[in-house]
């Protein structure tokens, strides 16, 4: 009996060292990442990227290893099909939506950015994957983004197919959240944006919706030197309450917009106006031996802008190499079809404006010249 007793006593004594024991290991949740947070956030987003289905979606099921996508599916009816790629983030605009706590737009600017690009191939997006990385994964503010990059995607006519969920403690501080986003289109071989660009050649600008997703670096030293917060009222007129309002608008998706003048050849080039200006970015659609000359005061300019350039002050070359200035994308064309494009442009919501043309470069010159003073 007494072994009996001595025999329990040893199995009570052994159990207790274990949960002992284990009370003192470690756990990745106590390390700061819980992938049952993870799970919920996928249970909150998973109509949202359901809602973006496309033809060419093939079991858009959030949660499989690899997200799948059929060509033939997709009813392009294209042939020599050509995949076009594209990737990109949204940079420090990041830093005022989460400093706002305005989450549910910023996942537009990322899709925009890679949609935009791929556009100027000549290509129609199919499909956008993402990348959300964050120290502690916060399942509203997550879900928000996401919400924004269906948005976004829903605009550009493609699927949101897939993403990555990273949780990284100590690497992002709390409330800080990194994104990334890529999107894949299809063009005809044929159909490769740009065709060859010449003398002659007219460009047409179309609108942007005011700052887009670049300079804002540049743009939070202005804001912080001006001494307004981001709940300020805007000290220009704005329809907008405040200036993070401002700052915060989604940059313009111009897929639909361009896609039936793509659809009828009548696009030789397009240039998206991004980090580094008109400068930096329409050079990259024509020869060495021609110039784009622009007259800057051929269309509005979004208040914005001129606000950046007297509060910092910022000189006239600088904005030009920073921002997209009220033009987010350039179309050129050529001469015989510039009534059409016109015409067709202004059956949309985007602003068309012929701002210029394609001329012969003489010698080392610039491959963009200005002329007029955009902000005098």
């Amino acid at each position: 009996m007494q072994a009996k007793y001595l025999q329990k006593a040893v199995l009570l004594l052994t159990l207790s060292l274990n949960n002992l024991a284990f009370a003192n290991t470690m756990t990745y949740a106590g390390a700061g990442v819980d992938i049952h947070t993870a799970d919920r956030l996928v249970d909150k987003i998973r109509p949202m990227c359901a809602a973006t289905n496309r033809p060419g979606c093939l079991k858009a099921e959030i949660g499989n290893y690899g997200s799948l996508f059929s060509l033939n599916e997709a009813g392009a009816n294209i042939k020599d099909p050509i995949l076009v790629s594209g990737t990109d983030g949204v940079g420090t605009k990041l830093l005022l939506a989460q400093k706002i706590g305005k989450h549910n737009t910023i996942g537009i600017d990322l899709v925009a950015m890679s949609v935009n690009d791929v556009l100027t191939r000549g290509a129609q997006p199919l499909y956008f994957l993402d990348y959300f990385a964050s120290g502690k994964l916060e399942v509203n503010d997550a879900a928000a983004v996401v919400e924004g990059i269906a948005n976004g995607c829903k605009q550009a006519g493609c699927g949101l197919i897939g993403g990555e969920t990273a949780e990284m403690p100590g690497m992002y501080g709390p409330g800080v959240y990194d994104l990334a986003g890529f999107a894949v289109g299809v063009v005809s071989k044929s159909d490769i944006l740009p065709r060859k660009v010449n003398d002659g050649d007219v460009l047409i600008g179309l609108a942007s919706t005011g700052l887009h997703s670049n300079g804002f670096s540049l743009v939070r030293k202005v804001l912080e030197k001006s001494k307004l917060s981001l709940d300020s009222k805007p000290p220009f007129n704005s329809e907008q309450a405040t200036m993070g309002d401002v700052l915060l608008t989604p940059t313009r998706i111009y897929v639909s917009t361009v896609k039936p003048m793509l659809d009828q050849r009548l696009i030789e080039a397009m240039a998206h106006i991004t980090g580094s200006g008109m400068p930096g970015n329409l050079p990259r659609v024509y020869g060495e031996d021609l110039v784009a000359s622009i007259d800057v005061k051929t269309w509005e300019v979004p208040a914005v802008f001129k606000w950046v350039a007297q509060a910092g002050p910022v000189a006239s070359n600088e904005m030009f190499n920073t921002f997209n200035c009220g033009i987010g994308m350039i179309l050129i064309v050529k001469k015989q079809n510039v009534d059409k494009v016109l015409k067709q442009l202004a059956t949309t919501d985007v602003k068309a404006y012929k701002i210029g043309v394609m001329r012969k470069r003489d010698g080392a010159e610039a491959q963009v010249e200005f002329n007029g003073d955009l902000f005098a």
